[in-house]
C-alpha cells in the first residue's frame, strides 16, 4: 500500500499529488516502490494515509499501523485500540496481534464515491487506556471493475434520404462507472459502406460519439441499416458494451431541433418539494406537421438520478421528482436530448448544482465512554471521548458544543471533529454519586439545528471517609449478677461511603487495658455489647471500654468511641454482725447495772452491709427476748435501752435475739443474740441514760433533813464513783465523753473484704462499700480494740472484764464466759 501523511502531500512534498497520478499508469511494482518512499514522510504527525485499489479480497492486509505510526504491538491490546469511523461506516478493522489494518467489508469505489475524482476515507485509530487518537486517510484507487454500458441496447435513428452528406448525428454515450483510464476511451462502428463514427466533445470536456453520413442514402435501394457501435474502455484488460443502431430511411426532414442553449445551469435548494420546476428546456425545429414535432429526454440517467429528476417529454420542464441530498452530490450533469418526429436530434448539457440548506442535526457519537470514575480521579482524567460532525457544509457544518452547567467537567478538543471529556476539579460520591451529563451540539446554520445526548457518568467510590459514631461516648448502666450474654448497649457507626468501603466491622479497640476488655464481647457486625462474665457491684462500680468501627475499604479507616460502663448495685448482700460476736459456742455477754434506770444504754447491736445505696440501710428489732418489754432497740442505731428499772423477779441474765434487715426490693437479714448479764454494784453511769425517772415523789421532809440528806448522799455517790472510776480506769474499762474512753467490746468475725477504719485499716478495702451506719448520740458510740496483740485482745475481751467485775460482786453467781479465738480489730463510726 502506499502510505504518506495528509498535511505532508498538501504543503511540503506537492510534487507527490502528481505522482499519485503517475502511479495509475506504472505497474504494481513501482506503485510499491513509490509507496514505500512515501512511508517515510509518514506518521510522524500522528497521521497515516494508505492509498488502496477498490475491492480488494476481505482480510487483506491494508498496511502496518503499528509500525507506520512507530507504536507497540504488544501496547495495542492493552491500551484497547480500535479503529474508529465517522458514521457507521466501518470498512477495515485492526489486527490487535500483529498491528495490520485489515479490510473488514468490500470496498466498491463507486458506491462510495459515485464520479467524485478522489474518493477518501476518514478514520480515526483510538487508543483508549491513556487516550491517543491517530487519523487514518484511505485513498481508495479505482480499477476496471465495470464495463461501459449504453442507456439502451438498440438505437433507433430516422434519416431521410436528402441528409446532406457529412451530417452528424450524435449518439448517447456509454456509461462507465470507472474513472480515468478505467472509463471510456473510445468508440468502433461495424464496418459499413454510408457511416463512420467520430468523437466530438462536450463544453465539460468529455467526449460522446457522432454518427457522420459519408456516403448519400437511397431509400429505394436501402430503406433500413443495422450497425453495431462498441464503447471500449482503457483498462488493462479492456472492457467494452456494445449497442445496435437501427436506421430507417425516410422522406425529406431537412430541419434538426435546436436548443436555445448548448449548455443549461439550474439551481435547486436540496429536500425541494416533489414536482418542483427545476428548469426548462428549450428548443425549435422549424419543419412543419410531424417532423417539427419535438420531445424531450435524458440521454443517460444513473439510478440514483432516476428517481430523483424527470423531464417532460413534451413542455421539456425538469422537475423534481424525489428527494434531493446536497450530501450525496452537490451537483448533477445530465445529457439532454430533442428528437422531432423524423428522428432527428440534437443535444444539450444540463447542470444541476443543489443548493445547501441546513437539513442535517449535528451528530453526537460516544466512541468511548468509562462506565465509573472514582472519585479520586485527578483534574483532567479523560471519562469520554466523543465524535461530533454535521453533514452540512459551511457554515450549516460548523458546530459548537457544551455540557451541563455547574458540573465538574468540561470539553477538550485536540482533534478535528474529536472531544474529550475530562474532570475539572476534584469529584465528591457522597455530594453527588453520579451525573447525567447533557451534551448540547449546535451548528451555525440560520435556523440552527441542535442535538443533544445526555451520558450518565457513576462515580465510584473511594475509601475516604472513616465511619463515625452516633455518640463520641456513651454510658450504659447493668445490675450486677447478671447471666453472661446480657445486652449491655448497641453503638452504632454510619460511613458515607458505598459499598465494601461503607461495611462496618466492630471490634474492642486495643487501646482498651486488657483486663477490662475481657469484660464484654461485641457483635462485630451490629455493634452490640454482651457481658462476657457476672460483675459484682463489690467488686468495680464502674470501668470504661473503647470500642473500635473499621471499615471495610483498602487501606481501612477507623474511628472509636468510648463507652462507660456503670454497674448498679443488687441486695445481693446480707447484713453481717459484727457485734455481739456470733460464733458457734461463744456469745458476748454485756453487763448492766441492776440500778440502771430507764433508757439506760445496756449495749449496741453493731451490723454492716456491704451493698450500696438504700440496700445498705440496716433497720433493728427485737423478736425474741428473756423477759418481754424489759428492751427496746434503736431502729436505725440498734442500741440496746432498758424500758424500765429492773425487779427482784428479773431473771439476772437476759437474752435477746434482734433482727437486723437492709433496705433492700427483696431484704435480706440477720440475727443478733444478745446476752446481758444483771450485775449488782455495778456504777450507774449519768451519760448511758437517756432520760431521768421523774418519777419521783417528793416527801414532807424538813428542809433540813432534805439538805442534810442530799450532802450525805452526793458525798456517798462521789466516794463510790471515785473508787470505782480509779479501779475500771486502771482496766483500761471506763466510759469516757471522748472516743477513747468509750466502751471497748471484744473483735468479731467478718467476711476477709471487711477490714477495721482505726488504725487497723479501713472497715472497707475500697470505695466499693459504703457505710450506711445511721447516727446515733455520742452515748451510743463504743471503743473497739486499737490493735490485734493477743495479749491485748485477751485483756478486752469480754470474758476478762466479766473476771474483773465478778471480782467486785462476789454474792453474784458466777459468769462462765467462753473465750473465743482472737480476731482483727473493727471499728463503726
Amino acid at each position: 500500500m502506499y502510505v504518506n501523511n495528509l498535511a505532508i502531500m498538501s504543503t511540503v512534498h506537492p510534487f507527490l499529488k502528481e505522482c499519485l497520478l503517475i502511479m495509475h499508469r506504472l505497474n504494481l511494482k513501482w506503485w510499491l516502490h513509490f509507496s514505500f518512499f512515501g512511508l517515510l514522510f509518514g506518521a510522524s504527525f500522528g497521521e497515516v494515509r494508505y492509498v488502496l485499489p477498490e475491492e480488494m479480497q476481505t482480510g487483506s492486509v491494508i498496511g502496518n499501523v503499528a509500525r507506520d505510526l512507530r507504536l507497540e504491538v504488544r501496547d495495542l491490546e492493552a491500551r484497547r485500540a480500535r479503529v474508529v469511523a465517522e458514521g457507521k461506516s466501518k470498512l477495515c478493522e485492526l489486527n490487535t496481534a500483529s498491528g495490520s489494518l485489515l479490510i473488514s467489508q468490500r470496498i466498491d469505489r463507486e458506491a462510495l464515491c459515485a464520479q467524485a475524482t478522489v474518493c477518501i476515507l476518514q478514520y480515526q485509530l483510538l487508543l483508549e487506556d491513556r487516550l491517543q487518537a491517530f487519523s487514518i486517510v484511505l485513498d481508495i484507487t479505482d480499477i476496471n471493475d465495470n464495463s461501459p454500458v449504453f442507456p439502451t441496447g438498440e438505437i433507433k435513428l430516422d434519416l431521410v434520404e436528402s441528409t446532406v452528406l457529412g451530417r452528424r448525428f450524435p449518439l448517447e454515450s456509454a456509461h462507465d462507472p470507472d474513472l480515468g483510464t478505467n472509463s471510456v476511451r473510445e468508440y468502433t462502428l461495424s464496418q459499413n459502406d454510408n457511416f463512420a463514427l467520430e468523437m466530438s466533445n462536450q463544453m465539460n470536456g468529455n467526449a460522446y460519439p457522432e454518427l457522420v453520413l459519408k456516403k448519400a442514402l437511397d431509400r429505394e435501394a436501402q430503406a433500413e441499416y443495422i450497425l453495431k457501435i462498441s464503447g471500449i474502455d482503457g483498462g488493462n484488460p479492456a472492457r467494452s458494451g456494445t449497442a445496435s443502431i437501427h436506421i430507417r430511411v425516410l422522406d425529406a426532414n431537412d430541419n434538426v431541433p435546436v436548443f436555445s442553449q448548448r449548455v443549461y445551469k439550474a439551481f435547486v435548494p436540496e429536500n425541494s418539494a416533489i414536482g418542483t420546476v427545476i428548469t426548462t428546456l428549450d428548443a425549435t425545429d422549424l419543419d412543419e406537421g410531424v417532423y417539427g414535432d419535438i420531445t424531450y429526454s435524458f440521454s443517460h440517467l444513473s439510478d440514483k438520478l432516476g428517481g430523483v429528476i424527470e423531464i417532460d417529454r413534451l413542455s421539456g420542464e425538469v422537475r423534481v421528482s424525489g428527494i434531493i441530498d446536497y450530501e450525496e452530490a452537490s451537483s448533477h450533469e445530465l445529457d439532454a436530448q430533442a428528437k422531432d418526429g423524423g428522428g432527428q436530434a440534437s443535444h444539450c448539457k444540463l447542470i444541476i448544482d443543489v443548493i445547501d440548506v441546513n437539513d442535517n442535526k449535528p451528530v453526537i457519537e460516544i466512541k468511548s465512554a468509562s462506565a465509573n470514575v472514582a472519585e479520586d480521579s485527578k483534574p483532567g482524567t479523560m471519562v469520554a471521548l466523543i465524535n461530533i460532525y454535521d453533514l452540512d457544509t459551511g457554515s450549516s457544518g460548523r458546530v459548537t458544543c457544551v455540557i451541563s452547567d455547574n458540573v465538574p467537567f468540561k470539553l477538550v478538543s485536540e482533534v478535528k471533529n474529536y472531544y474529550m471529556l475530562v474532570t475539572n476539579e476534584m469529584l465528591d460520591r457522597e455530594a453527588q454519586p453520579e451525573y447525567n451529563l447533557t451534551v448540547t451540539a449546535t451548528d451555525a446554520g440560520s435556523p440552527p439545528l441542535t442535538s443533544v445526548k445526555v451520558i450518565p457518568i457513576v462515580i465510584s467510590d473511594v475509601n475516604d471517609n472513616p465511619p463515625t459514631f452516633m455518640q463520641c461516648e456513651y454510658s450504659a448502666n447493668i445490675l450486677e449478677n447478671q447471666p453472661v450474654g446480657t445486652f449491655v448497649i448497641k453503638v452504632k457507626a454510619e460511613d458515607t461511603d458505598d459499598g465494601s468501603n461503607a461495611k462496618i466491622q466492630y471490634q474492642i479497640s486495643k487501646d482498651t487495658n486488657s483486663d477490662v476488655s475481657s469484660f464484654l464481647t461485641i457483635n462485630s457486625d451490629t455493634g452490640e455489647l454482651f457481658t462476657s462474665r457476672l460483675f459484682d457491684y463489690e467488686q468495680s462500680v464502674y470501668f470504661q471500654i473503647k470500642v473500635t468501627a473499621r471499615d471495610g475499604g483498602g487501606p481501612s479507616l477507623s474511628t472509636t468511641c468510648t463507652i462507660n460502663v456503670f454497674i448498679k448495685d443488687q441486695n445481693d448482700n446480707a447484713p453481717v454482725v459484727l457485734y455481739p460476736v456470733q460464733s458457734s459456742g461463744y456469745i458476748a455477754e454485756d453487763m448492766v447495772p441492776a440500778e440502771a434506770p430507764r433508757g439506760y444504754l445496756v449495749t449496741k447491736v453493731v451490723a454492716v452491709d456491704a451493698d450500696s445505696g438504700h440496700n445498705a440501710w440496716l433497720s433493728y428489732r427485737i423478736i425474741k427476748a428473756t423477759r418481754p418489754n424489759l428492751f427496746m432497740v434503736d431502729l436505725h442505731t440498734g442500741e440496746i435501752r432498758t424500758t424500765r428499772t429492773f425487779m427482784e423477779d428479773d431473771e439476772p441474765k437476759q437474752a435477746l435475739v434482734v433482727l437486723v434487715t437492709d433496705n433492700g426490693p427483696e431484704s435480706l437479714s440477720a440475727t443478733a443474740t444478745v446476752s446481758i448479764m444483771l450485775g449488782d454494784g455495778l456504777p450507774v453511769l449519768s451519760e448511758l441514760f437517756e432520760f431521768a425517772d421523774e418519777s419521783q415523789k417528793s416527801d414532807n421532809l424538813t428542809l433540813y433533813l432534805i439538805i442534810a440528806l442530799s450532802t450525805v448522799s452526793s458525798l456517798l455517790i462521789l466516794l463510790i464513783s471515785g473508787v470505782f472510776y480509779f479501779k475500771l480506769c486502771r482496766r483500761g474499762y471506763v466510759y469516757r465523753s471522748t472516743t477513747a474512753s468509750l466502751p471497748v467490746f471484744p473483735t468479731t468475725y467478718c467476711p476477709p473484704s471487711f477490714t477495721d477504719f482505726s488504725r487497723c485499716g479501713t472497715l472497707l478495702n475500697d470505695e466499693r462499700y459504703d457505710s450506711f451506719m445511721t447516727t446515733g448520740s455520742w452515748r451510743g458510740d463504743f471503743r473497739f480494740g486499737s490493735n490485734t496483740d493477743t495479749d491485748t485482745l485477751k485483756k478486752r475481751s469480754a470474758a476478762y472484764q466479766k473476771n474483773t467485775l465478778r471480782r467486785l460482786s462476789a454474792d453474784r453467781a458466777t459468769l462462765k464466759v467462753r473465750a473465743g479465738a482472737p480476731h482483727p480489730c473493727y471499728v463503726i463510726k
